[in-house]
């Protein structure tokens, strides 16, 4: 019996970080079936891989595309990219599981994040979840358990600590959803109802978790810090691994332009708990700025009840009149380093790619005015991203960093890509043949070493089976890029660029990107987990 694919002449990168050898990879149906010297072997099509790399197709471990991959489930900025499987979910904000009336509030409160799929979905449970996803996707989707569902399904959007009853809903939402094929736990602690916990909480969720040998991802806290161990941050995470035994996942821990440099000083507390026995893994991207949606910045209170009674407030004169003071009071330089990525209505379409400088300036009102304008005309709908530093030499002391970083065996990449917009962050677009391609070449990586972090590492982390390497009998998710060439071309002026140097990628046996450009095949499955 002949191969339907075979892929000859490359140099076989196979993700455990093992050198690179000659070697054609055989595939037929959704797996790889041979791999070495197939010179002689059949194949419905052979593809010639001369002076390209062979690796597994690269895993993101977090990108907020749980909506815009139901919008479109072609994905091009992301497969076009060499990703073959993303985890949906992290921060803890993601729609399942969710009742419909849950879902449909939720939707709309997270749509500055994740834009606005369709209502009719359903999202009660992980399983049905991940059946919005499977065969309806040109990459797989694997998908954190939030932090913000269990939450919602145990109390509500209420600040209210999880004790006694409450507790016991939500451990009940969590071993079903691990059940259900969940690969991990995730929460953002800059972000609403996960905010609302305190460490003990989530030590107690986490133990959940670790019953079930699921890691649990973390982005740190920086509201109510109050209630966290250490006052929260890295410490906080730390020590939940610590107590509650679970793997911890620590969300885009890198330098940035306020601290470039001291990758020793951010890692300190990494090294004390990995020496304490907590199992601890970590991720970045190669960017010197973030993005995100208005309401991280909002103060706890407001987020209290959901969408309606934000608006609610947002349109109450006395109500907004304090929020504003209190924004003016506490987030004001980090509010004034802000641009729009995406305004949903064409009233106000217009002010995307806009600093939040030139458009209060615009509507001569202050920032704090013209964010509570915009966001109650754009019902929440709208996102916001950050300004890179103007010199060069600080950006690139960052992205070192980063490769510093990667260096390490307990790192690997997470784009945290907001896909939703007319100018989002680059990061969407550009992350994963920034760091294979740009920033390897520039620090002199090695490229097997390169190819381990975005494969291997998280296949092993989050339990997908079958996944991230090249091995007869895994299924055949596989990225043929020329290491000379892979290259970003996304930017902040313009960042809906697709890259270059990525000719094929296949997913699941079949080729969603051919010759650089994306088939129309939907191949991606709900990736299994174990």
């Amino acid at each position: 019996m002949g191969f339907d694919l075979i892929i000859e002449n490359g140099s076989l990168v196979d993700g455990t970080g093992a050198q690179a050898r000659p070697a054609a990879v055989g595939i037929r149906g959704r797996k790889i079936e041979a791999i070495g010297d197939l010179s002689s072997a059949e194949s419905a099509r052979k593809i010639d891989a001369t002076g390209h790399v062979v690796s597994p197709g690269f895993i993101d471990v977090h990108c907020h595309s749980d909506g815009a991959l139901l919008n479109d489930g072609q994905h091009a900025e992301g497969v076009l990219q060499g990703v073959t499987t993303e985890i949906i979910g992290p921060d803890g904000l993601t729609y399942a599981p969710l009742p419909r009336d849950k879902y449909l509030m939720y939707r709309q409160y997270l749509s500055g994040l994740l834009g606005l799929p369709p209502k009719d979905l359903d999202f009660s449970s992980i399983s049905s979840a991940r059946l919005n996803y499977d065969r309806k996707t040109a990459c797989n989707v694997a998908m954190f358990l939030g932090h913000g569902p269990v939450r919602l399904n145990a109390v509500g959007m209420q600040d209210t600590p999880l004790r006694d009853d409450a507790l016991k809903r939500a451990v009940r939402v969590m071993e079903e959803a691990f059940e259900q094929g969940a690969c991990g736990f995730a929460t953002g602690l800059s972000y609403y109802p996960n905010s609302f916990s305190d460490s003990d909480e989530l030590v107690q969720l986490c133990k959940v978790a670790a019953r079930s040998d699921k890691t649990f991802s973390i982005h740190t806290r920086n509201h109510n810090t109050d209630r966290a161990f250490a006052g929260g941050g890295v410490e906080e995470a730390l020590e939940i691994g610590r107590r509650s035994g679970v793997k911890v996942h620590i969300e885009h821990y890198r330098t940035s332009a306020d601290n470039a440099g001291r990758v020793d000083e951010i890692l300190e507390p990494v090294e004390k708990a990995k020496a304490d026995g907590v199992d601890v893994t970590l991720e970045t991207y190669p960017y010197p700025v973030g993005s995100g949606y208005p309401l991280a910045h909002f103060p706890s209170w407001f987020h209290e009840g959901g969408t309606d009674a934000m608006l609610s407030r947002l349109a109450d004169a006395e109500t907004r009149a304090m929020l504003i003071r209190e924004l003016e009071s506490r987030d004001s330089s980090v509010l004034h380093s802000y641009s729009w990525t995406w305004i949903s209505s064409s009233h106000n379409r217009h002010l995307e790619g806009l600093s939040f400088a030139d458009a209060a300036a615009a509507r001569g009102v202050s920032i704090e005015e013209m964010i509570c304008d915009v966001m109650l005309e754009e019902r929440l709908s709208c996102g916001l991203r950050g300004n890179p530093p103007q010199s060069a030499q600080l950006w690139r002391a960052v992205e070192e960093d980063v490769m510093t970083l990667l260096a390490r065996p307990d790192y690997m990449v997470g784009s945290d890509a907001i896909p939703v917009g007319g100018l989002v962050h680059p990061r969407a677009y550009g992350t994963f043949p920034r760091v294979v391609g740009r920033l390897r070449r520039r620090y002199g990586y090695p490229v097997e070493q390169v190819v381990q972090r975005v494969t291997q590492n998280p296949a092993r982390r989050f339990g997908l089976a079958d996944r991230g390497e090249i091995r007869e009998g895994y299924l055949a998710d596989i990225c043929v890029f020329d290491p000379d060439l892979i290259n970003d071309l996304s930017s902040f002026e313009d960042p809906m660029v697709h890259p270059v140097g990525i000719p094929y990628v296949i997913v699941n046996g079949e080729l969603v990107v051919d010759e650089s450009k994306c088939t129309g095949v939907l191949a991606g499955e709900a990736a299994e987990t174990v």
